[in-house]
């Protein structure tokens, strides 16, 4: 027999048949019931009047809801509390904090996209960007060729081969490929005012000295000297030997000058090489102004000191030298790419002998002589909002 559904009227009239005498077994049969099912209700309804039963049927639906706003509001918590130490603010992450609510409490696209604060139009947009195959490749090449370049020098060089993106781009890929260069070191913070350093635009106008050192893969140590033109940033030369004396420096100098020509001032620190007899007679002999820096103030000799860290950065630190021919070659081939294919920020991103060239024009031409051999400052001024009531940094 079909089962049918009785109303809470129904079954309050029902029971109160039975309370006025009638039989159980007569009244299942009556209305089509199984005595179990009387039963159940005679433990439900049992005393009750109709208007007590819809009050019950009202506070059972009531409750109901409750319970069930409850468990929303506890999953809501639960589901913030995943994304309490995220940052959700690009679509990329949103869409992200979207899929992994969806996958980790089974909650659906509205209710996800409620919680993360993202628009539903966003989480369901699909990118019809070209995926950039060939020009991701080629920046992968010059990253692994250039472990220490960041994206702006890449940028030069890609820009060189022909390639028209803009460097908004190549920073968009260079990020989502992975190959942002780790700094090794925190950058040191000049305390103070900068005085500028007037030196005139020109070649030769001033070169920098300096020792850089590293070892043999036998652990044997060798010291490598630099000279570096202060205005073109050029590396004039790089001489690695086991032991430089003085009577060496000046012998790599004079014969420097003989291919270049004559510095009108060489700045150095107070090594003991470059405070000795044989230095200072070279210098008497030459009639050639040699300066020194003050004491524990290599800041004083900059322009050196900031090659022998990118020396250091890209070109020690990555390669491994088995011995004095072998270091001999490899950073003479490194000084020729520095000077000729590296692109250097202080320049305007142009290689230092293409600036050299370009500098050489400008003063060759009459109309810009004038301009062009004037005085400049190497070293920036001090930036607006530094005091510069402070005492100035004696600068080399």
């Amino acid at each position: 027999m079909k089962r049918t559904r009785y109303s809470d009227e129904q079954i309050i009239g029902i029971l109160a048949e039975h309370e006025a005498g009638a039989n159980c077994a007569d009244l299942c049969r009556k209305h089509g019931m199984s005595e179990g099912t009387f039963y159940n209700w005679k433990a439900k309804y049992g005393g009750m009047t109709v208007s007590e039963a819809k009050r019950l049927k009202a506070l059972e639906e009531e409750n109901a809801k409750l319970k069930k706003l409850l468990a929303e509001q506890m999953l809501d918590l639960a589901a913030m509390r995943e994304l309490v130490f995220k940052k959700v603010v690009t679509p990329v992450v949103k869409r992200e904090a979207v899929a992994h609510l969806k996958a980790r409490f089974g909650l659906s696209e509205r209710r996800a996209c409620q919680i993360a604060g993202a628009d539903r139009k966003t989480i369901r947009y699909r990118s019809q960007r070209a995926p950039d195959t060939e020009l991701r490749g080629r920046l992968r090449e010059l990253a692994n060729e250039r472990r220490r370049f960041g994206y702006r020098r890449l940028f030069v060089l890609l820009r060189r081969e022909g390639e028209p993106s803009g460097i908004n781009r190549i920073y968009r890929l260079y990020r989502e490929e992975g190959l942002t260069v780790r700094k090794r070191r925190a950058r040191r913070k000049a305390i103070g005012t900068r005085a500028p350093i007037l030196v005139e635009a020109r070649a030769n106008a001033r070169w920098s000295l300096d020792f850089v050192h590293d070892q043999f893969v036998c652990g044997r140590r060798f010291r490598v000297l630099n000279i570096v033109d202060d205005v073109t940033r050029e590396c004039l030369a790089a001489i690695p030997d086991t032991s430089i004396s003085g009577r060496r420096v000046a012998r790599e100098l004079a014969a420097l000058i003989e291919r270049r020509g004559k510095p009108g001032m060489i700045v150095s620190d107070n090594g003991t090489e470059l405070t000795s007899n044989a230095i200072l007679k070279w210098c008497a002999e030459n009639r050639i102004e040699w300066h020194y820096i003050a004491p524990g103030k290599p800041m004083q000799n900059g322009f050196v000191e900031s090659f022998n860290g990118r020396m250091r950065d890209e070109f020690l630190n990555e390669t491994l030298f088995r011995n004095l021919a072998h270091a001999r070659d490899l950073i003479a081939a490194w000084v020729t790419d520095y000077n000729t294919e590296r692109p250097h920020s202080a320049l305007g991103y142009q290689t230092p002998a293409g600036f050299a060239l370009h500098l050489t024009t400008a003063i060759a031409r009459p109309a810009a002589r004038d301009e062009s051999s004037a005085r400049r400052a190497i070293a920036q001024p001090a930036p607006i909002g530094v005091n510069n009531h402070r005492a100035p940094v004696v600068a080399g």
